[in-house]
């Protein structure tokens, strides 16, 4: 190997930590054409755990390392939200023992191929666009923590396994679960978890609402929330949040909630125990 090609060598390994993934795209654009990448891994300086992406030679494939991969080297606008973000924050109530968790992303750009084909541990769901009509934020270093905040996004911390990555916060990841296709399991689900929703930020959650287009997630969110009786329900400002017109029938042989006119699980206050 020639002294040229040794010191890239040497950079691409500096750079990779254990857990990080390049796409061929990546390489190719930084400069590492494809007979050098086919040598490196016949050196065993790399290991390729689907076609089209590589691992350092002896690194861990993580789904913390494949959303920094997308996020940040990939540019892709995805991020981490619904029952996934709400699990990684503590609110989960239905334990599923002995099945591997999956990871929720949303963006409204293709995933590569490979992303979806990586041998992980969790499984990997893209559940495509959120239901907000924010414009699309790049998840890069530079962008600004408040940028992120405004549109109920957090950077994981820098002392965690997934330090950089971008997560939806629990405001936001709590509507993109109600904007899913709904079932009576999904309905009591919900209505446990805002049980423990105790300390949502109302301002944050205005403004999610006024920016969400799914009118069958708003309907959903509030019905169930106003239940609860948590403090920051009454701080809520639904001035000009479109909640649609005409009912919605959301649950088969439902019970109609009159004020959000939105059918609900006839059985929901039985299987809390409520009278």
């Amino acid at each position: 190997m020639s002294d040229q090609n040794h010191n890239k060598l040497n950079h691409l390994l500096e750079s990779l930590s254990d857990t990080t993934l390049v796409s061929s795209r990546w390489l190719r654009a930084d400069g590492y054409a494809g007979n050098l990448v086919a040598r490196y891994m016949a050196g065993s300086w790399l290991q390729s755990p689907a076609r089209g992406v590589y691992l350092r030679k002896g690194g861990r494939l993580t789904w913390e390392g494949l959303l920094r991969s997308l996020q940040l080297l990939e540019q892709i606008p995805v991020y981490v939200g619904g029952r996934f973000a709400l699990a990684r924050q503590g609110h989960e109530h239905y334990l599923r023992l002995g099945e591997p968790a999956t990871v929720t992303l949303y963006s409204p750009a293709k995933l590569p191929a490979w992303a979806l084909k990586l041998p992980l541990r969790e499984h990997i769901k893209h559940c495509g666009k959120s239901p907000f009509d924010w414009p699309l934020l790049n998840f890069g270093a530079d962008q600004p923590d408040a940028a992120l905040a405004a549109q109920g996004l957090e950077r994981a911390a820098p002392d965690t396994a997934a330090a950089g990555v971008v997560f939806a916060l629990p405001e936001r990841a709590i509507l993109e679960l109600c904007d899913e296709a709904p079932d009576k399991a999904l309905v009591h689900e919900l209505d446990a978890l805002l049980q423990g929703l105790a300390t949502l930020r109302p301002q944050l959650l205005s403004t999610l609402l006024l920016r969400c287009r799914s009118i069958k997630a708003k309907r959903l969110f509030l019905a169930l929330a106003e239940r609860q009786g948590h403090a920051w329900f009454a701080h809520l400002d639904l001035n000009g949040v479109n909640l649609g017109h005409g009912k919605r029938a959301l649950i088969k042989d439902g019970k109609l909630n009159a004020k959000y006119q939105i059918t609900l699980p006839a059985d929901l206050d039985e299987q809390l125990g409520q009278p």
